[in-house]
Parts: C-alpha cells; structure tokens; sequence
C-alpha cells in the first residue's frame, strides 16, 4: 500500500475542492501534463477507445465523446474508488476535452461527496470549469446518480 502522497494545490488549474476537503484534478488528456507541479498517484481515464499507458496508476472507462459511460455500474465503481482514493492520493479524471465526461464524472463524485444531485452540475460549473457536463443526457445522469 502506497503512503499517503502530498495533495494537489487548491489553486492549481483544473483541481476541485469538494465539500469534504478532498481535492480531485480534471485534465484534457488533448493538452500536456502542467510543466511544473505533481504528477496524479491514481487516474481514470474516459475516453471511447483505451488510452495510452502513463507512469502511474490508472484505469480506463469506455465513455465515449459526449455520450454516457459504456457500463454504468463499471462507472459507479471506478468513480466510488477514485472518490475514496482522493482521502490519501492525487486523484485525476481525465477526457479528451476535460470537460464533458470529465466534468460529467467531476459532478457524481460531488454527489458522492454530499453535494445535492440536483445542484451538483451547477457546483462543478462554479468551481471546475463553467464548461463542463455539456450534454442534456449527462444532466440527467448526474441527476440519477
């Protein structure tokens, strides 16, 4: 079992402080890793085809662009994890624009962080990127989360 890692900066671009205090990072997997700063310990990766392999630890889910998570209950277990890794670990969610399935999952683990779902877009909006979750179905989604 790793040790306990140094969290991400809170002022970082793309890093989201939920309500407990655990910080979590969104990232376009399109753009390069920030120059300076750390480097995620965990990841997961939501894209429609499996990414390529990274230096630290990461799980792939099949979402493709502007859709729905190919297996919702896959999703489910991934994000839960990400969300409870994010305690002691530099989490990322990363998509191909960092902001539709990124801001997408961003959401639900604001829901699992106590965040109302109906007002969990609207959180991830004003704290991650006002861009993000762009679908009508993604809206819905973290609704029903």
């Amino acid at each position: 079992m790793e040790a306990k890692s140094e969290p991400w900066n809170a002022g970082d671009p793309g890093v989201l402080r939920l309500p407990s205090g655990r910080l979590i990072r969104g990232r376009a997997l399109r753009r390069p890793l920030p120059a300076d700063g750390p480097t995620p310990t965990y990841a997961v990766h939501l894209l429609g085809k499996e990414p390529p392999q990274v230096p630290w630890r990461a799980d792939w889910l099949r979402w493709p662009d502007f859709r729905l998570p190919a297996d919702r209950t896959r999703a489910r277990e991934l994000l839960t994890g990400a969300w409870n890794l994010a305690t002691t670990e530099r989490v990322e969610i990363a998509c191909g624009g960092g902001r539709g399935r990124t801001g997408t999952a961003l959401a639900c683990l604001a829901v699992l962080d106590g965040v109302p779902a109906d007002e969990a877009v609207d959180f991830v909006r004003r704290h991650y990127d006002r861009h993000a979750v762009e679908t009508p179905w993604q809206r819905r989604y973290v609704r029903r989360w």
